[in-house]
This record gives C-alpha cells, structure tokens and sequence, in this order.
C-alpha cells in the first residue's frame, strides 16, 4: 500500500517497481565490476587489502534513509533528466576504466551507473533531498593500492611511535625498532594490517554516519568528517596498547582474536562516542544543531 501522502504527490508503485527494475538492470550490465568490488572487499579478511569497509556502506546508507525518511512526503517525480546524465558518466567512466584497466573508474562507474539508473525513476528532489546517501554508496568504490600505501606508510611510523611511547608510560618494557615493538622477547610488526589504516575508512563513515544523520550545522559536519583520521589514530592506538601486551604476555592465537575483535569494537564505540558529545553540546545549549529529523 502506498501512503495518501504519497500519491498525493504523484507517487504509485510503479515508480517503486521501476526503481528496483533500473537498478537491477545497471548492475547486471555491470556485474564483473560489482563482482570485483565484493572480492576485494570479502578478501580483506585475509589480511591483503583494505577494503572491509565497504561492507559498512549499506549500513550507513540505511540509516541516513531511515533518519530522513520524512523529506520523502515533500517529494515529487519530477527532474528525472538527472538520472540519464549521471548514466552516461557512469557508463563512460566504467567503459573507460574496462579499456584502460583503471580500477578505480572502473569500480565507480558501475556505482555511478546504478545511482543514476535509481534517480533516473525517482528524480531529481529525491536526490537532493537524499543526496548524502548516494554520497556515502560512492563509499564502496575500493580505495586503490597507490593511495593506500601512501596513507599507511605514514601511519606506520606515527602509530607505531605514539604506542611505543604511550606502552611505556603505562608501565610495560617496549623497546621500538622501525616499525616493529618488542615486548617480552616478542615482535609486534605495526604493518598495514594494524597501523590504522582500517580505522580511517571505517571511522570516515562513522564520522560521515553521525555528521549527517544529526541535523548539525554544517561546519560542524565538516568538523567531524575532518577530524576523522584523527580520531581513527587516536582510537587505533588505544587498541594497539593492550593488543601489544596480548602478544607479549599471551598465546599468539588468544592476540590474534584480540587484535581482530577490537579492531570491529571501536566502529560502534567511536559512532557512540561522537554521538554522545553531540548529544553533550545539545545539553550545555552549544548551538550545534539546525532541524529535527525523523528520529528525534
């Protein structure tokens, strides 16, 4: 059943049906994209890329519709020449990048293709009105080696710096050589794996999640996002502390699961984190916040 608010505005459920229809068919022409996307992704759990936080991607962008799901009764089909023209950018991007073997093309122009091909039915109002959730999908484009590296190699030395110093102030007997922490005769290598690089995507979305899923200013927003490798650093190295003495005072399998538990941990305690010092300025009356959404 579709709401009278709804129809009222021109909505029926064929518009709902040719959504799902237009997306379908832009991904099916897109498989092997798509298909690569998710083995990336699924082969992260290998410890040989980076991409896991494409799986966070649906979830975000659910609760960004849920949280804005009211701005849907003031939206009407209309503008659905937008839909077209994203389409064509998606298909040259994704035909260039197949030519070209430019991965990261060719990953976002089929993403690209199935937005334009869902706005192509819905128009452009919902765009705009949802325009951070078809933001957030641009999110599962897999981040591309060259870039990657040249994040983590920085990350490295800091993480690794800042923990053998933090490891030593609590008391534990660390000693630091490049990129490896020896604690108890023990090698803890601060690699790709641990130094960060993961917390930076996956609290990027985190940060994204909250920063637009409050109605917040919009340099407040800005302020969140900027500060998400930050935080992921900070957050990163929190975990890195015990996760050092748990491969220096405990069996190598009990420090693996600890590394790998506590490194999915810290997503849902750094969105409850920011979402508390939100809620703490909405308190003290911090002029932090615009509109009430859906939720509130």
């Amino acid at each position: 059943m579709i709401p009278r608010s709804w129809t009222k505005n021109g909505w029926d459920r064929w518009h709902l049906l040719m959504a799902v229809v237009m997306v379908a068919l832009a991904v099916f022409i897109t498989f092997d994209a798509w298909r690569d996307i998710v083995w990336l992704a699924a082969k992260d759990y290998a410890g040989s890329q980076e991409s896991t936080h494409v799986f966070m991607v649906p979830v975000v962008a659910a609760w960004l519709i849920w949280v804005r799901w009211g701005r849907f009764r003031h939206c009407k089909p209309r503008g659905t020449f937008i839909g077209p023209l994203l389409m064509l950018i998606g298909w040259a991007a994704y035909s260039l990048g197949d030519s070209y073997y430019v991965q990261v093309a060719w990953h976002g122009g089929a993403v690209i293709l199935a937005i334009g091909a869902l706005f192509s039915v819905l128009g452009s109002q919902v765009l705009f009105a949802f325009l951070p959730v078809a933001l957030v999908l641009m999110f599962m484009v897999p981040v591309p080696g060259r870039v990657r590296q040249a994040i983590a190699i920085p990350l490295e030395r800091v993480t690794t710096q800042v923990t053998a110093e933090l490891c030593e102030t609590a008391g534990m007997d660390v000693h630091r050589t490049g990129n490896v922490l020896i604690v108890n005769k023990h090698e803890v290598e601060i690699a790709e794996a641990c130094n960060g690089l993961r917390s930076v995507f996956g609290l990027t979305l985190v940060s994204y999640a909250v920063g637009f899923g409050i109605p917040l200013r919009w340099y407040v927003r800005v302020l969140i996002i900027l500060g998400s490798p930050i935080s992921a650093i900070f957050c990163n190295v929190l975990r890195l502390i015990p996760t050092v003495w748990c491969y220096g005072y405990s069996p190598k399998q009990v420090a693996d699961s600890f590394h790998d538990v506590s490194g999915w941990l810290m997503l849902p305690i750094s969105f409850l984190l920011l979402y508390g010092i939100v809620r703490m300025l909405q308190w003290a009356l911090v002029p932090v916040t615009t509109y009430t959404l859906a939720y509130d």
